[in-house]
């Protein structure tokens, strides 16, 4: 069952159950009314008669001509002696010799019931009329339901006509306005499907003009988590590619070298070295994927404590040194004291990362320039290099994985996979910090960390 038709059903299930109490209640309350107003008729006559009857010295009743009364023309009446015998009846009974109410009778009080007497329905008052708390007689007057019966009849008739045509507009109303607030989801629906279908996360929910609306908001929320699909599953296809092209290159020279053992028969050096040295790189590769799947997992421990920065940054200093040896010359510029609260190892990973890369790519006589200094409540770290810097479309692209700006930077046997920027991007954000990036070709780069301070 469609979720159109649920909602319409209970939309129509609910005016339903409306419509009954309220009817209910309007029966209830017409019923009440008339039985009242045959029930003041009823005492009218019967204190009109009471207040005509005399009892003479015997003790007896002395009744006057009852049709004398005008206010008998519309009911019926009957007085009946202390032992049973009828006294007197209006002239609209007849020769009915039956009471009007015989339960009334016997009960010896003031009462008004309902009565049937020869398929004729009544509501009958019965009066005892006592002389010193003595009943002389009872007096019973009546008055034919016959109106009262009709207009229920006709009550009920109406009441349930408005409530079938009532609850088949609310069906029809419903489900007309449901099919164009629901046309959206079943946009969605069919988007999906298509998608599932085909495989093409390029589709959209069409958006039918501005809805401002939980819908409308759904079909946003939906287009947003499409293009996030979108994007994840091109980067995964990105990685995928990319993970093929950097483990075919070492594999291809192992298994070349093995091939040539294989060959000649014998081992040769040179050759082992190449498959060492290959092996390294894969091993590299391999821990760097480990460690971006531990972090985009939330598995990679961060040891945080107080990090005295200064002193992590001139030890980092002070191993690139030997690392530049004379190709390039390794600058302390400013350093501040400064203390953050950190993974100490990460941090030094994330110095040495940026250092390293800067040695790298600077080309021999160049310079590598380091600073750290605090501004107000954060500390800033500037790693700057004179190498021939980046291009400006590359730039918005760095921090992704496996993502190289080979025209800047000559891929060498020893250079990386893309990977470390990656990884230092994650760790400055598990720092709360952020790391910037500055660069123009041919003037080099320069790498900014600003993290946080503790007092």
């Amino acid at each position: 069952m469609s979720l159109r038709l649920r909602l319409t059903l209970l939309y129509s299930t609910f005016m339903g159950g409306i419509l009954l109490v309220f009817g209910a209640a309007v029966y209830i309350l017409v019923n009440v009314i008339l039985l009242n107003q045959v029930d003041n008729l009823l005492a009218n006559v019967a204190r009109e008669i009471v207040r005509a009857t005399t009892v003479d010295s015997t003790g007896d009743l002395n009744v006057i001509s009852l049709p004398q009364l005008d206010m008998t023309a519309n009911a019926y009446v009957q007085v009946w002696g202390p032992d049973g015998d009828l006294i007197t009846t209006s002239p609209s009974i007849g020769t009915l010799n039956k009471a009007l109410d015989p339960a009334g009778l016997e009960q010896g009080r003031t009462m008004y019931e309902d009565s049937y007497l020869d398929a004729a329905h009544l509501r009958v008052l019965t009066v005892p009329l006592k002389l010193r708390n003595r009943i002389i007689g009872t007096l019973q007057v009546a008055s034919s339901l016959t109106v009262v019966d009709a207009t229920r009849t006709s009550l009920l008739s109406i009441m349930a006509v408005i409530a079938v045509v009532a609850v088949g507009l609310v069906m029809w109303g419903s489900w007309v306005v449901l099919g164009r607030a629901l046309s959206p989801l079943q946009d969605i629906a069919d988007t999906v499907d298509q998608i599932n279908r085909a495989d093409d996360l390029s589709r959209r929910i069409p958006s039918q003009g501005a809805m401002q609306d939980d819908v409308g908001d759904l079909v946003i929320s939906v287009n947003q988590t499409l293009e996030r699909l979108e994007s994840l599953f091109t980067s995964q296809q990105r990685f995928l590619a990319d993970v093929s092209h950097e483990l075919r290159t070492p594999l291809t020279v192992i298994k070349g070298n093995v091939d040539l053992m294989r060959k000649f028969k014998e081992a040769d050096e040179d050759l082992l070295n190449s498959i060492d040295q290959e092996a390294r790189r894969l091993n590299r590769l391999v821990s760097g994927l480990l460690m971006l799947a531990q972090a985009e997992s939330g598995k990679l421990p961060l040891n945080f404590g107080r990090v005295e920065l200064d002193l992590l940054l001139t030890e980092v200093f002070t191993e690139t040194r030997v690392l530049a040896g004379n190709k390039v010359r390794v600058h302390l510029n400013q350093i501040d004291e400064a203390v953050v609260k950190g993974d100490r190892d990460r941090l030094k990973q994330v110095i040495l990362n940026l250092v390293a890369n800067a040695i790298q790519y600077t080309p021999q006589g160049g310079e590598v320039f380091l600073s750290l200094s605090r501004i107000g409540e954060q500390v800033r770290l500037i790693v700057r290099d004179t190498g021939p810097g980046i291009p400006a479309e590359d730039l918005p692209y760095i921090f992704e994985r496996f993502y190289r700006a080979e025209k800047s930077r000559t891929r060498s046997k020893t250079s990386g996979f893309g990977l470390g920027l990656s990884i230092t991007k994650w760790i400055v954000e598990q720092h709360g910090g952020q790391i910037k990036v500055e660069s123009k070709e041919g003037e080099g780069t320069t790498f900014v960390i600003w993290l946080n301070v503790v007092k």
